[in-house]
């Protein structure tokens, strides 16, 4: 029987098993593959420096090439797996070829939500953000004076805006909630992120949906939207969500929810499966959720990693994330899931904000606008289980610091 391991996907999260895995001198085989033709990088930079400009790709990779050779990691670049054999404990390749696997990781991400082709989604110039080629596809568009149009108001919407901003292309943002960011914040976080898109010149309309672009010689030219209007635009972003990358996990006959489903270790409904990322459905406070983020991959990775070596520690995700946009970093600690309560603090520097969530008196989550104070705070008093009451958050006067560290 194989005692090699194997890891479906080469994003955040399959390098993290892999890395962690080496960094704790477990000297199985280990296969890391890729459906990409490059070797593993940071995805958040893409849509970023990389597309400004500002950062070379190869500052993007996790590591270098040779990296894999000298730790023994094989890294195949440009497969995929079709499917996969319980029974004879191996995958299938897109080529019929065979791996046996004695441990199996499933680190298949995400997809973006695409428009559909009935919609014009398949027109050139119609663009989604998840890797390098959708960013060297996109950069190529990113002209003075062109017409942008965002599909959708969340933040892989607003971090396009913000961008093409700098390339001084003309954007429009239509939300079909009446509101951005509706499914990730609350209202008081869309107010503050809407002043500062309008500041810098973006057009954001919400309540507003898409009807069907419309093209001329394959390219989209127009934009009918939901209230009878027709925009004369140059390219399209679509940011409408992405769909967990499950199929292959459900095909094998293992338990999917919203995501592929594990348990507190990782572990699918087959013990010798495991799955990490943004594909995977996890336990977290007696719920359970997807994670969308660069953080919980790489945690969740290194945790798996430790139990395939024979730790039996679960793994606690403490989410956090952030969005970068203009010069505006927006850090969140925790999930807000649930909450029925919101406090606005003010922060020290001027434009700094807070936006602080709570179910019941439980603290869930907090947004900081450029306050890395109230983020670093929050975030402590979410990992030791501190819960400040909403009075005392409220109170301009509290040490959020004195709180944080009892």
């Amino acid at each position: 029987m194989s005692d090699r391991i194997v890891i479906v996907g080469a994003g955040q999260g399959g390098f993290a098993v892999a890395a962690k895995l080496r960094a704790l001198k477990d000297e199985r085989p280990i296969t890391l593959i890729g459906a990409e033709a490059v070797p593993p990088y940071q995805r958040p930079p893409l849509s970023k420096k990389y597309l400004l400009g500002e950062m070379a790709f190869d500052r993007l990779l996790f590591r270098p090439e040779t990296w894999y050779g000298e730790n023994d990691v094989n890294l195949l670049l440009e497969r995929f797996v079709e499917r996969i054999d319980r029974d004879a404990r191996q995958v299938v390749m897109q080529d019929g070829s065979t791996l046996p696997y004695g441990t199996l990781v499933l680190a298949t991400g995400a997809a973006p939500r695409r428009l559909p082709e009935d919609l014009g989604g398949d027109l050139d110039g119609v663009f989604v953000m998840r890797d390098k080629h959708d960013a060297d596809r996109l950069a190529k568009a990113m002209k003075p004076g062109a017409r942008l149009l965002v599909v959708g108001g969340g933040y892989v919407g607003l971090e396009a805006a913000a961008v093409a901003r700098k390339f001084e292309v003309e954007v429009t943002v239509i939300e079909m909630a009446d509101r951005i960011l509706k499914r990730v914040a609350a209202a008081e976080t869309s107010e503050i992120m809407r002043a500062i898109h309008r500041d810098h010149g973006v057009d954001i309309r919400e309540n507003t949906g898409l009807i069907h672009l419309e093209g001329e010689d394959g390219h989209v030219r127009r934009a009918v939207l939901s209230g009878g209007e027709t925009l004369e635009i140059d390219m399209v972003v679509v940011g409408i969500g992405v769909t967990p990358n499950d199929q292959l996990a459900k095909e094998a006959g293992l338990a999917v929810g919203n995501g592929i489903v594990v348990d507190a270790f990782g572990r699918t409904s087959d013990p010798d499966i495991f799955a990490v990322g943004d594909c995977v459905e996890q336990p977290y406070r007696g719920a359970r959720i997807r994670l969308e983020s660069v953080p919980n991959a790489v945690d969740q990775g290194e945790a798996i990693a430790a139990v395939i070596a024979g730790s039996d520690k679960t793994y606690q995700p403490e989410p956090w994330f952030w969005s970068d946009q203009y010069d505006v970093k927006l850090q969140i600690a925790g999930y807000n899931g649930g909450y029925d309560r919101v406090v606005v603090r003010e922060g020290a520097r001027e434009g700094s904000k807070s936006v602080w969530y709570f179910k019941g008196d439980t603290l869930l989550a907090v947004d900081a606008i450029n306050d890395a104070r109230a983020y670093v705070c929050a975030k402590k008093m979410l990992s030791a289980g501190i819960n400040p009451s909403v009075d005392v958050i409220s109170d301009p006067a509290t040490d959020l610091k004195a709180l944080a560290n009892p």
